[in-house]
């Protein structure tokens, strides 16, 4: 918005000088700086609430941190006791025995 110099304002006093008349011209500029002055009040007890209600928000939620804490659980224990299944279960340990990897024709076999 364009400033408005001395030949503006003249411009408008006289304007509102012809349209009102002397008369009512002192009541008009009573009743707008009443208007422009309760639109001040308005504003600054708004501006006051949201700032208010900011910092309230500010206060009551506390800052969520960037990264996040994953705690390892200890797993649950392991039932050692065989399911139930209608052939007896051997519980003889088993002998380990030699095993033969290689692949030659001429070793000997395994026996078992």
């Amino acid at each position: 918005m364009p400033n408005l110099g001395m030949p503006e304002i003249l411009l408008i006093l006289v304007a509102a000088l012809l349209l009102f008349g002397p008369k009512k011209l002192p009541d008009l500029g009573r009743s707008l700086g009443n208007g422009i002055r309760e639109f001040r009040k308005g504003t600054a007890g708004l501006k006051e609430e949201l700032e208010g209600s900011f910092k309230e928000e500010a206060v009551a939620a506390p800052p969520v941190p960037a990264t996040q804490t994953i705690l390892a659980s200890t797993p649950a224990p392991v039932s050692l006791i065989p399911a139930q299944s209608a052939a007896p279960v051997n519980t003889q340990p088993v002998a380990s025995q030699p095993v033969n990897l290689s692949k030659s024709t001429d070793a000997e076999p395994h026996q078992a």
